[in-house]
Parts: structure tokens; C-alpha cells; sequence
């Protein structure tokens, strides 16, 4: 385990619990949660890929610091994320007899931590999570905050809890085992902080954001730790979502109609998906006057630049001519709709973002009208 792991506080009170960034930290996992857990018994939720490659080492830490454990492994993939696997789930906890007093591990990415987190919070009425994200995106995103969900046909983690864990384990050497697909779509949710409420971090990912990609130990951990304080931030000021926690959700009002449209397959990871939202977000808010458009092209030349896509036809494969409608009509079942009105972050600039349901529906339509059927506009123009 590392000798200087970086504790991040998420202060809530009772419910408070530490961010632990570092290196080695799964093989040093047993001696952490130790002083956590009053009984030494845990079921370790994962799915195939991740468990060939870390549950040996995790299982080895925990069983060395002399816990009991039980092993639950998930096929991989968001299509895991509904209702028949969280009901497989819960029946395997129940028949490992997981009792309040011992704890579910979740290790993997966002699709682990949030299944797994739903049903920790609903077994015998709530008992406790570990969290111990394996993937860039769930180590600065999913894993913190205590959000859980699950997909279901009307959209994306309709169906959830917040259930806060008992400690979140950010071992940066598990980054090493990841595709690089993953890695970028990570990415996209480390730019997201930067462009939400911190310019100079953004201008250092400008700098420093392809050597992270390429293997950077350095930029990596300063990169999960900066994104994990703001995470860590606004979820203590706001842990229910109900003001400032909502700016976590630049990109996404577009990002899970997307994901929706491309029915949650592998073809679209969430992160790609919030990639091409932050892009449409900023060149939605440029076209409300709010953000100049210099900045807008700023946002899609950084996430070009890194490999990652910035207009909806790059990850929607074919395009036919009521997707745009059909977006529309996914944005209009996403969580944050409020009175029927949708709900975005939209920016000022990079660096200053606020949430509005002021937003002419219109208006996005048009936007994505354009994105959309590029051609059609070229010959409305000519």
C-alpha cells in the first residue's frame, strides 16, 4: 500500500466518511476497514472482468486482516444495471446471510458501485458499502456522493437511493489495467470539474491531459484528487441534489438522452456520452448569449485533441429524421425535469456554470437539429 495515501473528507455529519487516494491500496485494503466494520464479514460485489484481474489481491488483503468473505461476480457491462440483476443480486446477499453490522464491498466501475449500492441500501433496510472504484470515471465520479440506481426502459438510474458508503478506496495502480477507451471516457467526467467551477484546472488539463491519458502517474493522481475535493465539496453542501450538486450534472441532461437513444449498449460508454453533452452544453449556452462561442470551441478542441467525441452523430451510427424529436423526448423523462420543464447546467464560461429550467425547449431542438443534419442546414444556408 502506499505510504502517503491522500484522505479526502466528505463531510455529512453522522454520515461522514473518507476519500482514500493512493497506490496499492486494494492489497492494503483489510488493515483500512479494520477499525470500520464492527463484524469482519464482507460480500465482495464485482463483475468477470474486474475479478480477474483484482479480486485475487483484494480477497488476499481482506482475508489477511481476518475477514470472512463472500464473492458475488456480475457479468460486465451496463446492461447489468436493471431490475433482473438487482433482484440477483439481493437474492445472493440474502442467501450469504450479509447481516446489519457486516458490509458489501463494490468493486469495479460506476455499473458495480451503483448496482451494488442499491442493494446494499435496500437489504435489510440498509447496511453498509464499501466503495473500491476500479475505472478513472467511478474513482472521480460515481463512487462518492452515495448516489445508486439502476436503468430502466424509461431511462437512465430513474430508479435509485442515496445510500452513502463507510469509505471510498481509490487505488490509481488499478487505472493501470484499464482499455483505453475507458480511460478517455474517465476523462471526460475529470474535464467536466474543470469546466463546472475551476478554469485553472481546466487550462492544466489542456496542458497535461494527453500525458494522463498516456500513463502519467503523477498527472493521474492529481487528477483524481482535484476532482474528488470538488466532488467531495459539493456533495457535503448539498448531499440530496436540491441547489449546488446539480452542477455535477453538466453534460449529462444531453448525455442520458443519448445513452438512452443508443439503448445503454456498448456502443456508447456514459462517458463518451458526456463528452459530446459538455460540448453541446456550451454551444447551447453560447447560442443563449450566456458563454461566448471562443469558449464553446474551446471545450470541443480539448476533448477532440484527447480522442474523444464531440458532435451526436460520432456515437448515434446511423441518423435518421425524428432522432432529434426523439432526444427531446428522453431529455423529457430524465430526474431533473422540474414541473415539466427540463433542467440544464449551462455556462457563463469555463470555469462558471449554473443550473437553469429557463431553457426553451426550442431551442434544443434546434440545437440538435443542426448537430444533427448538418447537410440540411448547409442547404438552408446556401
Amino acid at each position: 500500500m502506499s505510504a502517503d495515501p491522500t484522505r479526502i473528507a466528505v463531510a455529512l455529519a453522522e454520515r461522514s466518511y473518507d476519500v482514500v487516494i493512493g497506490k496499492g491500496l486494494l492489497a492494503g485494503a483489510g488493515e483500512l476497514l479494520k477499525p470500520l466494520l464492527p463484524q469482519p464479514r464482507l460480500a465482495v460485489v464485482t463483475d468477470e472482468t474486474v475479478a480477474s484481474l483484482h479480486l485475487p489481491k483484494l480477497l488476499q488483503s481482506l482475508g489477511g486482516a481476518g475477514f470472512a468473505c463472500t464473492e458475488i461476480v456480475l457479468p460486465a457491462g451496463e446492461a447489468s444495471k436493471d431490475f433482473t440483476h438487482l433482484e440477483a443480486l439481493l437474492g445472493s446477499l440474502l442467501e450469504a446471510r450479509i447481516e446489519r453490522g457486516e458490509a458489501v464491498l463494490a468493486l469495479g466501475g460506476g455499473v458495480i458501485g451503483d448496482l451494488a449500492g442499491l442493494a446494499a441500501s435496500m437489504l435489510r433496510r440498509g447496511v453498509d458499502v464499501i466503495q473500491a472504484p476500479t475505472t478513472l470515471l467511478a474513482q472521480v465520479d460515481s463512487a462518492i456522493g452515495g448516489k445508486t440506481g439502476i436503468n430502466t426502459r424509461h431511462g437512465k438510474n430513474l430508479v435509485g437511493t442515496f445510500h452513502q458508503p463507510r469509505l471510498v478506496l481509490c487505488d490509481t495502480t488499478a487505472l493501470d489495467t484499464l482499455p483505453e477507451r475507458d480511460l478517455r471516457a474517465g476523462y471526460a467526467e475529470v474535464v467536466k470539474y474543470g469546466l463546472l467551477g475551476d478554469a485553472d484546472f481546466f487550462a492544466w488539463l489542456e496542458e497535461f491531459g494527453s500525458a494522463l491519458l498516456a500513463g502519467d502517474a503523477v498527472a493521474r493522481r492529481r487528477a483524481v484528487i482535484e476532482s474528488c475535493r470538488t466532488k467531495a465539496r459539493l456533495v457535503a453542501a448539498d448531499e440530496r441534489e436540491g441547489g449546488a450538486r446539480a452542477l455535477l450534472n453538466l453534460g449529462h441532461t444531453f448525455a442520458h438522452a443519448l445513452e438512452a437513444e443508443a439503448a445503454y449498449g456498448g456502443g456508447l460508454t456514459h462517458g463518451e456520452a458526456v463528452a459530446v453533452g459538455l460540448c453541446l452544453a456550451f454551444e447551447l449556452s453560447a447560442r443563449l448569449e450566456l458563454a461566448a462561442a471562443s469558449e464553446a470551441q474551446r471545450v470541443s478542441r480539448h476533448l477532440t485533441a484527447v480522442g474523444l467525441p464531440s458532435e451526436p452523430g460520432q456515437v448515434l451510427g446511423r441518423v435518421d429524421e425524428s432522432m432529434a424529436e426523439r432526444l427531446l423526448g428522453h431529455m423529457r423523462q430524465d430526474k431533473k425535469v422540474q414541473g415539466g420543464r427540463l433542467v440544464f447546467v449551462l455556462a457563463r464560461g469555463i470555469g462558471d456554470a449554473f443550473v437553469s429550467n429557463e431553457v426553451p425547449e426550442a431551442e434544443v431542438l434546434a440545437l440538435l437539429t443542426d448537430k444533427l443534419y448538418p447537410q440540411a442546414r448547409r442547404g438552408a444556408e446556401i
